[in-house]
């Protein structure tokens, strides 16, 4: 072709030639092995890398196809699927350091990277420090000898902080440090990491890729050497992504640009209705002026995303009533499907990091986290509107 794909063109077309059928719904390979012609294409796979059909902990056709279409959505060389979002997160850290290395990483990351961050890697003799990831400046002053991967999450987990991608790609490059971005929030319809020099971008697949909250997978997207190395990794830990899912996974993405138009649209204009509501303190969304850092959100981004944070007024009693009365939007964890999701992060996700923790982060007792949808905004709108008027 003469021109690049448009992304739902990707969604849509996009690892056909995995498919060995004339199906034009790709098949389910749901199988363990696959038959081998004789004894010594069995001792050739054994020493290939990431065989698709010998064995599908060490790759799928069905897992094959929809890691091509990931790889094409972020523009990456290679991608390699996981069996869910930390499963990709732990691979890809632990396929750049080891004992004795030092990581530095965004201090606002999804509660379960966090705890990996605190708790796993240091029985692992990796250290890791955690800046704000606001600033870029922030990252340089805490680079050491041994500093060997720059982690970020952008936009963050739960409220929406940027981290500026060119200048930290820039900044790692100056060092020779690796770089991984967690693209999950923003999607790749919304910001491409590799596109600004990010060196590795990984998923969590559950939200907006699958979409429709039927599936567990994650993705790591990159070089083909380093997902060379990532597979090395996942083949010894197991993390395998099945058949079915991979397919579910399929599936969900030949809708993936038509779902994040609309949720762009529909976060927007819940954004602008809370900013303006008398009982809301503050909402943090990259696509309102008001936001700190809207300039860097319209220079690394396409669209905002489907992602909003607000602090009630009230504090956490005024955000735990609101989240309990809402009637069409959902009180549950997870975010990114055609579903509209709330959560009280205080006296859900968060609950069990100490209030002090939490602060640090700027996870307040009134912080609201809201997963847009795709249902009609003007309904989302009015149930929002009718939570609200019970605080009263």
């Amino acid at each position: 072709m003469s021109r690049e794909w448009g992304i739902n063109t990707i969604a849509v077309h996009t690892g056909r030639e995995v498919n060995p059928t004339r199906a034009v719904a790709p098949p389910i390979f749901q199988t363990a092995v696959f038959e081998l012609e004789d004894a010594a294409a069995g001792a050739r796979f054994a020493r290939e890398i990431a065989p698709t059909e010998y064995y599908t902990r060490w790759g799928n056709p069905t897992t094959r196809q929809a890691e091509a279409i990931i790889a094409a959505f972020e523009g990456g060389e290679r991608a390699l699927a996981l069996s869910s979002g930390m499963a990709a997160v732990a691979t890809a850290v632990l396929a750049c350091v080891k004992s004795g290395e030092h990581i530095v990483a965004g201090r606002s990351l999804y509660a379960a990277t966090m705890e990996l961050f605190q708790n796993t890697l240091p029985r692992l003799g990796i250290e890791v420090t955690f800046v704000t990831p606001t600033d870029p400046e922030n990252f340089r002053r805490a680079i050491r000898p041994n500093t060997k991967l720059i982690y970020v999450e952008t936009p963050s987990n739960p409220r929406l902080d940027l981290t500026d991608l060119s200048a930290v790609a820039q900044l790692a490059r100056e060092h020779g440090i690796f770089t991984i971005a967690d693209n999950t929030f923003a999607t790749p319809y919304n910001q491409r990491p590799l596109q600004l020099g990010i060196d590795a971008v990984v998923h969590s697949a559950t939200k907006y890729l699958g979409g429709h909250h039927d599936l567990t997978a994650g993705a790591i997207v990159g070089s083909a050497a380093f997902i060379e190395r990532c597979w090395q990794h996942a083949k010894l830990f197991g993390p395998t992504l099945s058949p079915f899912e991979a397919w579910l996974l399929i599936r969900g993405m030949k809708t993936f640009g038509l779902r994040l138009e609309r949720q762009n649209a529909n976060a927007q204009r819940i954004a602008e209705f809370l900013q303006a509501h008398p009982r809301i303190e503050r909402v943090f969304y990259p696509g309102l002026p008001s936001h700190p850092q809207h300039d860097v959100a319209r220079r690394q981004m396409r669209g905002f995303g489907g992602m909003i944070a607000f602090e009630v007024k009230g504090g956490q009693e005024a955000g735990r009533r609101l989240v309990e009365s809402v009637r069409v939007i959902t009180l549950a964890v997870s975010l990114g499907g055609v579903t509209s999701l709330i959560q009280h992060p205080a006296s859900m996700s968060h609950g069990p990091i100490p209030e002090e923790e939490r602060r640090a982060t700027g996870i307040t007792e009134g912080l609201i986290r809201l997963s847009v949808g795709i249902e009609d905004a003007e309904d989302l709108i009015a149930d929002l509107e009718q939570a609200l008027a019970r605080l009263a």
